[in-house]
């Protein structure tokens, strides 16, 4: 019998539970809450240099950002070398990039690509574990660079940083917008 009784006590219970009925006069409305913190806004900059290693620029080319480019000290440099071109189906031109640093073995040993960079500049140099003199021409005269600045914030999650399609999708910049500058 006491079975009986619990199992129509939960019935009812259920029924009394399930059941609607007319709707409540409304609440008062809460307080506003504290505004939210903005999104983030990624304002990056890719810009193209060509210049020389030489003896005289002691085999280094320098960038200085210009006034119209901030960057941040907690920004992120990234710099690609024009290393090579290849052909599409259409038969245009498809640059072939490669993030720095970069290291070639020659008949006269190692030489490496390398770079620094502050918020103010970026230094492009070669290193090697022989005379750069003696360096062919192909190696030192006119190299072109692609720079990357990255954001801070934008460098958060998961970005490819080595494949320069990548990053300039993920900065909303085409080729179009790349700037070419000739470094003496």
């Amino acid at each position: 019998m006491k079975k009986l009784n619990l199992f129509l006590g939960a019935l009812v219970t259920l029924f009394f539970i399930s059941c609607e009925g007319p709707q409540g006069p409304p609440g008062l409305d809460g307080f506003d809450g504290a505004n939210g913190e903005d999104g983030i806004n990624i304002l990056g900059k890719v810009v193209d240099i060509e210049g020389s290693f030489t003896l005289e620029n002691d085999y280094s080319i320098f960038y200085e950002f210009p006034n119209s480019v901030e960057v941040f000290e907690t920004d992120v440099v990234l710099v690609y070398i024009l290393w090579d071109q290849t052909e599409d189906n259409n038969g245009d031109p498809v640059d072939i990039w490669r993030l720095l640093p970069q290291t070639r073995i020659l008949d006269q040993g190692l030489l490496q690509y390398n770079y620094d960079y502050t918020f103010f500049d970026v230094s492009i140099f070669l290193e090697s574990d022989f005379d750069l003199g003696t360096l062919q021409s192909g190696d030192t005269d006119n190299q072109v660079f692609r720079i990357a600045i990255l954001p801070a914030e934008s460098t958060t999650g998961k970005l490819d940083t080595s494949n320069i399609a990548s990053v300039m999708a993920h900065l909303g910049v085409n080729e179009d917008d790349v700037q070419k500058i000739q470094i003496d």
